[in-house]
């Protein structure tokens, strides 16, 4: 079965893209929920999206850092001008879900899984 996109996911599964749009044709290979940088940095692996509910400029860092397809920001934290330009010069896709991590990440397994 094809794998989607960010673009797809994002669409299907309501979250807005708030920074990288033109790296949406990624292909995110599985996913990793964690607000702690250390273990993101240490148990992330490359093409994963990352869910959190951090919004300071440090998880841009790590997400390039890992090569994270994207990270995902949960229950709607605002987002500063200052981490949407960082993403953006650093092509990190930043989406954004309304909902809290338990709902998005239940959303997330289950639209990832039955497209292996």
């Amino acid at each position: 079965m094809v794998k989607p996109t960010l673009e797809k996911l994002t669409e299907e599964l309501g979250f807005v893209c708030l920074s990288g749009r033109s790296w949406l044709e990624r292909i995110p290979r599985s996913a990793y929920v964690s607000d702690l940088l250390s273990d993101v940095m240490g148990k992330a692996s490359d093409g994963m999206v990352w869910v959190t509910s951090q919004v300071h400029r440090n998880i841009v860092a790590v997400a390039s850092l890992k090569e994270l397809s994207a990270i995902i920001i949960v229950n709607e934290r605002p987002v500063t001008n200052e981490l949407l330009e960082q993403a953006e010069r650093e092509e990190v896709v930043l989406l954004a879900s309304n909902l809290p991590a338990y709902e998005t990440v239940g959303k997330l397994y289950n639209y990832l899984e039955n497209r292996e």
